[in-house]
Order: C-alpha cells, then sequence, then structure tokens
C-alpha cells in the first residue's frame, strides 16, 4: 500500500489522494478529519489560504502503523 502509484516519495498530498478510492486509505472525510481533531491521524499543512495538504512522509509512516 506505501506504494500507491499517485504517492509521491516525499513532499506534500492533498485529501484526493490519500483517502480511498484514490488513495489508499478507506475511511470517509468526516471519518478522516474526526481522526485529526484525536489525535489518529496526521495533522494537514497549510500551504494557502485555501489549500491543505499533508506531508507524505506522515501519511506513509500512519499506513505502515496500520492504524489507517
Amino acid at each position: 500500500m506505501t506504494n500507491h502509484p499517485a504517492f509521491p516519495e516525499t513532499g506534500f498530498v492533498r485529501l484526493s489522494l490519500i483517502l480511498a478510492p484514490n488513495g489508499p486509505i478507506p475511511v470517509s472525510k468526516s471519518t478522516w478529519w474526526t481522526g485529526i481533531k484525536d489525535g489518529r491521524y496526521p495533522k494537514p499543512v497549510k500551504l494557502g489560504p485555501r489549500i491543505t495538504a499533508w506531508r507524505v512522509e506522515d501519511i506513509r509512516a500512519l499506513i505502515e502503523r496500520g492504524t489507517a
């Protein structure tokens, strides 16, 4: 799963590449945002006023831990 073809090795990814069906994590957006508040999922990085992304390294670590 960590070798998902759309995932770069480093950098940032948007939510559409993280959550299924395009991404490797099979949860809904509302579950994802609740998980961020609870500390289960990594916090996002604001790249601009309307751009939120996550560090690829954080998402890969989440997948490797198997807590997704």
